[in-house]
């Protein structure tokens, strides 16, 4: 019983924190949509795909699988880490931006981020999203989950690479340098 629980707190703690954190930037008058640095619809499908892989882990953490396939336990429970440690990295790196969070690239100056997680990954909330995706795919052995997910990771991958160029645009050096120092991913 412990499994579902586990699987549904996650993105219902993520969402919280996105929900408070909105209303806490609107509160202060700051806009945290920024431009899409790829083609809008491109950008806000990639995102909204992402609950098709959440939808069928959590499913399959309440019993309904939508493939007659038996996923080994080992592999659930491993899953189930992989599950948790990626929304943990979403978490920590929605907080770690506090109030230059911006969804795609900001509109007006923010503070580069290079503390807490953000010494570790320049990108730690793609990675903990990648990771749920991944998670997903491993939990359910369902090959449309797998290939949504791998989809999803490669737009986000691009999402990435034009981010890159907005921040360099905007800190200049200072994002040189932290770039040199601190890995894409990890």
């Amino acid at each position: 019983m412990i499994e579902p629980i586990l699987v549904v707190a996650f993105p219902l703690v993520f969402a919280a924190v996105m929900a408070a954190g909105m209303a806490s930037l609107r509160r202060r008058k700051i806009d945290m949509e920024g431009r899409a640095p790829i083609d809008k619809t491109v950008f806000l499908v990639s995102k909204l795909a992402m609950i098709v892989p959440w939808t069928f882990m959590v499913l399959q953490g309440f019993g309904v699988g939508l493939l007659p396939i038996r996923v080994p336990p080992l592999l659930r429970w491993v899953s189930v880490a992989l599950w948790i440690s990626g929304w943990a990295l979403v978490l920590a790196g929605r907080l770690g931006l506090g109030s230059s969070f911006r969804v795609g690239c900001p509109n007006e100056e923010t503070a580069l981020r290079t503390d807490g997680v953000y010494r570790l990954s320049r990108n730690p909330m793609y990675l903990g999203l990648n990771a749920t995706m991944l998670a997903a795919a491993l939990y359910t052995l369902n090959p449309l989950v797998l290939i949504v997910g791998a989809a999803i990771a490669v737009v986000h991958h691009r999402i990435i690479l034009a981010e890159e160029e907005c921040l360099l645009k905007m800190f200049g050096r200072d994002y040189e340098e932290y770039r040199g120092r601190v890995g894409r991913y990890l």
